[in-house]
């Protein structure tokens, strides 16, 4: 079978779950854009204005904003240290009983939301932003491991064999041979990984694990409206600065 005809299967598979989601799925657009239903989602988003913008309020809120992106980015460190330690094994290149325990564990690690991981944590640590952070730190490990590992897989083999039938050890085959061609790729993949936590960081806050998040569900459940439209938007401030500064980087890694 040629390449094209199996990509032409792939996409007639594609397009028969699409229209078969179509079909179990209970979408009711008529009612979603009804006149009435429409009215009352405008209603509800007016509602947001204007935003608080008492001095009080904007400095809780900056330090809500700052302890949401350190939980995403102690998390995303955390989570690149350990996801690179354990996609050196979980690489094609290492012991098949060691790669299928670590691809394993990476699995479990992603698999779990973050939701679950920080609800299982905050029995543990209580309220607060560290639970959080393990939250996050815990689930992106799971995908920053795959992605490192097939990062890995794909290095070309030849630098390291060079130095291998030198007789250089391992380790410093790695460092050597295989990092300096995949760093950029990683260095990628774990800015990607920032952005998304901001968001993660976000949510996670709405069940007690701090910083914006956590704000915005204690406004939202006493429908304070207005402090919650200023919450909104130092989440939508944050995450643009931030996709903006990784955005830069990987760009000038990539050169």
């Amino acid at each position: 079978m040629t390449s094209r005809r199996r990509a032409l299967l792939v996409l007639l598979g594609i397009a028969a779950l699409v229209l078969a989601s179509f079909a179990t799925l209970d979408l009711r657009w008529a009612e979603f854009l009804s006149p009435d239903a429409l009215q009352k989602m405008g209603a509800f988003g007016a509602s947001f204005f204007p935003p608080e913008t008492s001095a009080n309020f904007l400095r809780k809120t900056v330090q809500g904003a700052g302890e949401t992106l350190a939980m995403s980015l102690l998390g995303t460190l955390l989570a690149g240290v350990a996801g690179l330690a354990i996609a050196l094994p979980a690489s094609a290149r290492g012991h098949v009983v060691a790669r299928s325990a670590a691809r394993l564990l990476l699995n479990v690690l992603r698999s779990v939301p973050e939701l679950v991981w920080a609800s299982l944590l905050l029995v543990a640590a209580g309220l607060g932003p560290f639970p959080g952070t393990l939250a996050l730190a815990l689930h992106t490990t799971g995908v920053l491991g795959r992605l490192f590992a097939e990062a890995i897989e794909n290095a070309a083999p030849e630098p390291a064999l060079a130095l291998r039938v030198r007789g250089v050890s391992s380790p410093k085959v790695f460092l050597w041979a295989t990092l300096p061609q995949v760093l950029p790729q990683l260095l990628s993949y774990a800015l990607y990984r920032w952005e998304n936590n901001i968001r993660a960081a976000a949510v996670l806050g709405v069940v007690g694990a701090g910083g914006l998040g956590q704000t915005l569900g204690y406004h939202l459940s006493l429908f304070q409206m207005h402090e919650s439209c200023t919450v909104l938007l130092a989440m939508m401030a944050l995450v643009l600065a931030v996709d903006g500064l990784s955005f830069l980087t990987r760009r000038a890694l990539m050169r």
